[in-house]
C-alpha cells in the first residue's frame, strides 16, 4: 500500500508561481511513474505532468514550458513547479503513483486546491 500526500496549494494571482508536493509513505520511483492530475469543477481528470522510473518526463501541452516536474528520491517526494498560472489552471490537483510493471495498480493522494483570481 503507497500512501500519497500532497500539500502547497492555494490562491495565488495571475502570472504567479506555486510549487506543489507530494510525499511518498516510501521509496517507490524505481518502480512506479509518478503523475500530477488535476480536475477543474464540471470536468473530467487530466493528466498535467508525469515522470518516470527512468526520469524522462511529460507534459499536457496546456503546461509545457510553464510546469516542471521533478522529483527528490532522498525525500520520497515529487514536485510540481508551477510558473505564470493562469484562471484556468484552478482545480484540485492529485498526486498519483501508478506501478510500471503493473498498470491497474495505482494509488492516488487526497488532492490540494490550486485557485489562480485577481
Amino acid at each position: 500500500q503507497v500512501q500519497l500526500v500532497e500539500s502547497g496549494g492555494g490562491l495565488v494571482q495571475p502570472g504567479g508561481s506555486l510549487r506543489l508536493s507530494c510525499a511518498a509513505s516510501g521509496s517507490i520511483f524505481a518502480a512506479y511513474v509518478m503523475g500530477w492530475y488535476r480536475q477543474a469543477p464540471g470536468k473530467q481528470r487530466e493528466l498535467v505532468a508525469a515522470i518516470t522510473t527512468g526520469g524522462n518526463t511529460n507534459y499536457a501541452d496546456s503546461v509545457k514550458g510553464r510546469f516542471t516536474i521533478s522529483r527528490d528520491s532522498a525525500k520520497n517526494t515529487v514536485y510540481l513547479q508551477m510558473n505564470s498560472l493562469r484562471p484556468e489552471d484552478t482545480a484540485v490537483y492529485y498526486c498519483n503513483a501508478r506501478s510500471s510493471r503493473y498498470s491497474n495498480i495505482y494509488y492516488w493522494g487526497q488532492g490540494t486546491q490550486v485557485t489562480v483570481s485577481s
